[in-house]
C-alpha cells in the first residue's frame, strides 16, 4: 500500500475510533494472518504505526 493511502485509512481509522484505532488495526492485522493474507496484514500493520504517529508521544 503507498504511504499515501496508508495515512488516509489512519487517519479515518483514527476519527472513527478514537483511541481505539490503533488496537483496532492490530485486530485487523491478526486477523489477516490468521486468513493467510500476510500483505494486507503487513498493510494494517502499517496503518497502525501511522496511528501511533498520528497520537504523537504518549504521556507517562
Amino acid at each position: 500500500m503507498e504511504a499515501i493511502k496508508t495515512a488516509e485509512y489512519a487517519r479515518a481509522l483514527y476519527s472513527a475510533h478514537g483511541d481505539q484505532a490503533e488496537a483496532e488495526a492490530a485486530r485487523r492485522a491478526r486477523e489477516c494472518v490468521a486468513a493467510g493474507r500476510p500483505e494486507e496484514a503487513d498493510d494494517w500493520t502499517a496503518i497502525r504505526r501511522a496511528i501511533s504517529g498520528l497520537r504523537g508521544p504518549r504521556q507517562g
